[in-house]
């Protein structure tokens, strides 16, 4: 058989083939979807599009909730030459803004949406001042939810292999969002790789709840899935966050063969299953399971694996791998069936060109680093020093790549295409790894990227909400990820400049972990006063020291004094006034893990989004379909909640 050269050429040659995409809405409830069914609608979706305007090389964001939705309307774009952009919908104020960024950016782009969620936007842009960039987007919008008819079919673009398939934009939100262009040969490119590399085959079941914004979800968990044709089954990723237990199930109930997750999900997985025994669950079929898309703890992959053992889960399923939306996606995998391996090294001897000494793991400065092999087919990696020269095997460089997989370069920003991408073709990562016997382990970052619940941040995003705290000025203010001796992921840490009486500063922290919260959803484990902001003589920030020195234990005092003070003056959980209001006190105390009080506000204690979530959940099971999950963003109080639930419920049926 020949092998498909565009997108356009694999879904054709697909439509006959009797393999299916299974939607996972619930515990009970799947849709199938056959291969030629979604083509169908595919080209069912197109032809709306093409009415709407929309021509080839136009782009068209997703902007969708649903899998299904969006994987129709994706297809739809690849069939018509339509450029689809994924963008997150999220849960905050935030992801509004960036959807509205990235129109911006595009210029004149389509929106696949629905009713209720353009509403959202809406309302968000008449309070942003960005009427006249929805008021454009709205013209162009095209509603999922509307659709009633696909059976007139829309006019196939014959793609070439250089033509930009779709548009990845980086995670972004406060400032300028970066869109890496992907052709459909990168993207075929890489999937041939993966696919060699690891034999993936019809008979393969695949199984994810990885989003399809997220290019592990998109590019790893479908489209490489459907290139080597398997049955592949989807769980949407707020039922994974709110009954994660599924997961392993469902891989169990449908016999998977692969499936993947970011630290966070292994994390995630392990809490709520807690010392629960799971009899009947057969996890003997699962070969692989993907680990990346953040750095990966190597006792989270133990611990995982060690609780999954009854299952009868191989410990040579755990695939730890490192790739890159510049990368399509895969850049270096391990060899199949090899047991996972680690080496400890001097954590204060990372920096480029250095040799870090091997250390034991028990030593105080120990980092464990995960290999995560070598490059797979039609793809380069390089490591090099700062002046471009290769380094030796088993010290630290900047890791480089090249191959028919990675990227030409960002979409309308021929600046940063040119800082990235050498003459010779070589694409700088920021990311720093070191080579040892044949295997590339990641060890730190050049560019400054923190890594949360496998979503990647800019620290300047995070500070410029942070800015918006009275008495918080630009320069005294540092965001960093930051990961503790022992702990299996990095916690989201701000240092802020302060010379004064720590009860003067609570506040101030109070406000900056609020906004960062209520924001982005993200949870500050710690805002620590800081006597200065090192920084080098160009005066650029140097937050690995302020980092090394809260590992160190450096402001242990202060943030003790600080813990102190804020018990002090939070006040004792009031009684509840109401039915309701005890009630929602009820689950956010169970979720949260502790009492709080009626007037509390979810983003000042460090409600993260997956606490809202599950929050939300609960409330929705009493009272169905009255509460919205972003309007925990307008009542974050228990008081201010149970007062709208209780009008809700006084309004008379419709």
């Amino acid at each position: 058989m020949t092998q498909p050269q565009t997108l356009t050429e694999l879904i054709e040659s697909n439509r006959k083939i009797a393999r299916s995409i299974i939607y996972l809405e619930g515990e009970k409830d799947e849709r199938p979807v056959a291969y030629g069914e979604l083509y169908e609608r595919a080209l069912g979706i197109l032809f709306h599009l093409q009415a709407l305007g929309a021509r080839p090389g136009d782009k068209l964001i997703l902007f969708l909730n649903s899998n299904e939705q969006f994987l129709d309307a994706y297809w739809a774009g690849i069939l018509g030459g339509i450029v689809p952009v994924p963008v997150a919908i999220g849960i905050s104020d935030e992801h509004r803004h960036k959807l509205l960024r990235i129109a911006r950016k595009l210029g004149k782009p389509f929106l696949y949406t629905d009713s209720r969620t353009l509403d959202r936007i809406g309302q968000f842009a008449v309070s942003a001042g960005e009427d006249a960039t929805f008021d454009a987007l709205r013209q162009r919008t095209f509603l999922a939810d509307r659709l009633d008819d696909i059976s007139r079919a829309g006019q196939v673009h014959r793609a070439q292999p250089q033509d930009t398939a779709f548009i990845q934009f980086s995670s972004g939100s406060t400032n300028e969002p970066k869109g890496v262009v992907l052709t459909h040969a990168n993207i075929l490119a890489n999937g041939r790789g993966a696919g060699e590399h690891c034999g993936f085959n019809t008979d393969d079941v695949s199984l994810s709840w990885m989003p399809l914004t997220h290019d592990m979800g998109l590019i790893g968990m479908h489209i490489f899935m459907f290139m080597h044709r398997m049955n592949l089954h989807l769980m949407p990723t707020e039922l994974f966050v709110r009954r994660p237990l599924l997961w392993m199930q469902f891989a169990s109930r449908i016999r998977a063969t692969i499936t993947s997750s970011p630290n966070f999900g292994y994390r995630h997985y392990l809490k709520v299953l807690g010392e629960r025994s799971f009899e009947g669950l057969d996890l003997s079929s699962v070969r692989l399971v993907f680990n990346g898309a953040e750095p990966i703890s190597v006792d989270l992959c133990e611990e995982f694996l060690a609780r999954m053992e009854p299952a009868g889960l191989a410990r040579t399923a755990m695939f730890p791998v490192y790739g890159l939306a510049e990368a399509s996606l895969a850049v270096t995998f391990p060899p199949m069936g090899r047991l996972y391996k680690a080496i400890c090294v001097d954590r204060h001897h990372m920096q480029v060109g250095e040799a870090p000494p091997r250390v034991e793991p028990t030593h105080r400065d120990a980092m464990e680093l995960m290999a995560v092999g070598a490059a797979i087919p039609y793809c380069e990696v390089r490591l090099a020093d700062d002046a471009g020269a290769q380094v030796a095997d088993g010290h630290v460089g900047h890791i480089l790549i090249r191959g028919e997989n990675v990227t030409r370069g960002y979409f309308e920003d021929p600046e940063t295409s040119a800082a990235t991408i050498t003459a010779d073709g070589w694409l700088r990562t920021g990311d720093l790894g070191m080579v040892v016997e044949g295997d590339l382990y990641i060890t730190g970052r050049a560019k400054e990227i923190i890594f949360v619940n496998g979503q990647n941040y800019f620290p300047h995003d995070l500070e410029s909400i942070a800015l918006r705290a009275p008495g918080v000025e630009l320069g005294k203010l540092v965001v960093a990820g930051v990961r503790p001796r022992g702990a299996q992921a990095d916690q989201l840490v701000a240092f802020l400049l302060h010379r004064g009486d720590l009860a003067d500063f609570l506040p101030t922290a109070t406000e900056v972990a609020r906004l960062i919260n209520e924001h982005t959803g993200l949870e500050v484990a710690e805002v620590v006063p800081v006597k200065r902001i090192p920084k080098t003589t160009s005066g650029k920030v140097q937050r690995h020291l302020l980092e090394e020195s809260y590992v160190d234990g450096e402001y242990a005092a202060e943030l003790g004094e600080l813990a102190r003070l804020r018990s002090e003056r939070r006040p004792p959980a009031a009684a509840s006034g109401t039915d309701i209001e005890a009630k929602i006190k009820a689950i956010c105390d169970s979720e949260l893990g502790r009492p709080i009080g009626l007037d509390d506000n979810l983003f000042e204690i460090g409600a993260s989004s997956l606490k809202l979530i599950a929050i939300h959940e609960s409330i929705d099971r009493d009272y169905p379909g009255l509460i919205d999950l972003t309007e925990l963003f307008d009542y974050p109080t228990i008081r201010e909640l149970g007062a709208f639930l209780a009008g809700k419920l006084a309004q008379p049926a419709p």
